[in-house]
C-alpha cells in the first residue's frame, strides 16, 4: 500500500513550541487545507527568538537520518516549503533535499527569512546570507520581503521603491529560477502592500490596511497558504490575495482579543473558515 495517495507539503523549518511562528503556524494552516504537513525541522526553541528567554536545540545532526527515513519509505511530495535556516550546513541539506524529492510536478515555495528593515537579522551572518543565494534555482515560487529581495540580488535596499523598480526586481531574481515571486510586506503608509510577479505577466498589487503591530509568524502564515493553494491548483494570485485577506481578518481579531505581540496571529479563530 502506498503512502502517497494524499496530497503531501515538506515543511523545513524550526519548530517553536510558543509565540506561533515556523512549523507550528505551517502544520495547522495546510492540514486545514486538506493536505498532509510533514515537517523537517531545523531547529526547535521553547519559544522564539522575540522573547527575552528561550530554550534552543540545533537539530542539523539530525537531519540528515530524519530524510534518509523519508527515503527508505518512499515518500513523494506534492510542495516543499522551506523557511528558517541556521547554518550553511543547512542549507547543504537542504539542497540533497530538494534533489532527492523534488520532483517536476513538485511545487517548491522558498521563503528566504533572512532580514528586514534593511538589515540581516542578528542571528544571521553574511556567509549564511550568501549560501540562501544557491537555493533561489531551486524555487517555483519566491516569497521573500523587500530586504530579503535586495540581499538575494546584491541591490541597495530603499523602503519607497516604485512599481517599475520593484518589477525590475523581481525580473533579477526571476532570472536565477523562479517564475513567481511575491515581494511581502510592503509598507505604504496606512496599507501593507504585496507586489506579485510572474514571468510573462504584469505585475499586480494586492494590500490590505494596516491593523496593530508587525507579529511574529505573519510570513509563516503567509507563506503556508500560498504553498497549500499551489497544491490546490489554484493561481498565484488568488493565493496571495487568499492570504493577504485571511491575514488581515486574523490581525483585526487578534487586536481585538488584546494578544501580546510577541504571540503572533491567533489564525486559529478562522482556521476552520481558511
Amino acid at each position: 500500500m502506498s503512502h502517497n495517495n494524499q496530497n503531501k507539503i515538506a515543511v523545513i523549518n524550526d519548530f517553536c513550541g510558543f509565540g506561533r511562528c515556523s512549523i507550528s503556524v505551517s502544520l495547522p494552516i495546510i492540514s486545514a487545507m486538506r493536505i498532509q504537513c510533514c515537517p523537517l525541522p531545523t531547529s526547535i526553541f521553547s519559544n522564539h527568538t522575540g522573547f527575552d528567554s528561550f530554550s534552543y536545540t540545533d537539530f542539523t545532526d539530525q537531519m540528515s537520518a530524519y530524510i534518509e527515513e523519508w527515503a527508505k519509505l518512499n515518500l513523494h511530495f506534492d510542495g516543499i516549503l522551506t523557511g528558517f535556516l541556521s547554518s550553511p550546513r543547512q542549507i547543504s541539506i537542504v539542497k540533497f533535499f530538494f534533489e532527492h524529492f523534488k520532483r517536476e510536478d513538485t511545487v517548491t515555495v522558498v521563503d528566504p527569512v533572512m532580514g528586514d528593515y534593511g538589515k540581516l537579522y542578528p542571528t544571521y551572518s553574511p556567509e549564511l546570507a550568501e549560501q540562501m543565494i544557491s537555493l533561489v534555482p531551486y524555487a517555483d515560487i519566491l516569497t521573500p520581503n523587500l530586504t530579503e529581495a535586495c540581499i538575494l540580488t546584491g541591490s541597495i535596499y530603499k523602503e519607497d521603491m516604485s512599481g517599475g523598480e520593484l518589477e525590475e526586481l523581481c525580473a533579477k531574481l526571476s532570472s536565477m529560477g523562479p517564475e513567481r515571486i511575491v515581494i511581502s510586506g510592503l509598507d505604504r503608509g496606512d496599507r501593507f502592500e504585496n507586489f506579485v510577479y510572474e514571468s510573462g505577466s504584469a505585475p499586480v498589487i494586492i494590500g490590505e490596511g494596516k491593523v496593530g503591530a508587525c507579529r511574529s509568524g505573519t510570513g509563516d502564515v503567509f507563506s503556508s497558504i500560498i504553498a497549500a493553494a499551489a497544491v490546490n491548483g489554484s493561481t498565484f494570485t488568488a493565493s496571495v490575495r487568499h492570504a493577504t485577506s485571511f491575514i488581515a481578518k486574523v490581525l483585526h481579531r487578534t487586536v481585538e482579543m488584546n494578544i501580546p505581540e510577541t504571540d503572533g496571529l491567533c489564525f486559529e479563530e478562522f482556521l476552520t473558515e481558511i
